[in-house]
């Protein structure tokens, strides 16, 4: 038996915030539009979902087609409807924001995109649709849930210092943070692994390198131990 709706229905898409860190800058992976609308404009990287598709293997999908990422932290973020957010038509995208270590995410452009490349959030380009918003949301949530989930170390190298680490939550929460009571607090968390290696090829005197101990800190959650920085 075949049912059919009276009413029409907006079409759907998923849109991503990718976020990645250097030693300066929080920034965000923008694809250049190679269609109209907004031909030649900066936008996120996504695009509609198919018939029989799910939203999150929409994201991944649209993600790795017009960026080259994937296989990398993603998580769903807000919805936005507003009827002229697209000149084509009535169209309802879920956004998302990711994160990944840029270094070792070199982004390519494919598809409908002309362009991919890493933008500094002080630095952006005027961007496509309601994008501008989308971007801004996601970045109030990552500068909320930074401090309560260990999702920042998705931004870092495999092995990292605990000088990186404590950048990484100066740059996103734009503060200075106390080196002292910072490496205590964190050392304190459990969360780390101390390896017998350290950086190399730098000028200054070698830092010791760390990792992120994720089973543990399943096992610190299951006890009820809050992650807090």
């Amino acid at each position: 038996m075949s049912f059919y709706y009276d009413y029409a229905r907006p079409a759907l898409t998923t849109d991503c915030v990718v976020f990645g860190l250097d030693e300066k800058d929080l920034k965000v992976l923008l694809i250049q539009r190679d269609i109209e609308p907004f031909e030649g404009k900066w936008a996120l990287p996504g695009g509609f979902i198919r018939v029989g598709e799910s939203i999150d293997d929409c994201a991944k999908r649209e993600l790795e087609e017009e960026t080259g990422l994937k296989n990398i932290f993603l998580e769903q973020l807000y919805s936005y409807g507003a009827p002229n957010r697209d000149p084509r038509e009535h169209v309802i995208t879920v956004a998302y924001y990711a994160l990944v270590n840029l270094i070792e995410h070199a982004p390519k452009a494919a598809t409908d995109a002309r362009n991919a490349a890493w933008f500094a959030l002080d630095d952006l380009p005027s961007l496509a649709f309601d994008h501008e918003t989308i971007l801004n949301t996601a970045l109030k949530r990552l500068k909320g849930k930074v401090r309560y989930q260990p999702i920042g170390f998705e931004l870092l190298p495999e092995k990292f210092t605990l000088t990186q680490l404590q950048k990484l939550y100066e740059i996103i929460l734009k503060t200075e943070i106390d080196k002292r009571n910072f490496r205590k607090k964190v050392l304190k968390l459990g969360v780390l692994i101390e390896t017998d290696e350290v950086e190399q090829d730098v000028a200054h005197r070698a830092a010791r390198l760390y990792c992120f101990d994720n089973k543990h800190y399943k096992k610190l959650r299951k006890q009820g131990i809050n992650f807090e920085i």
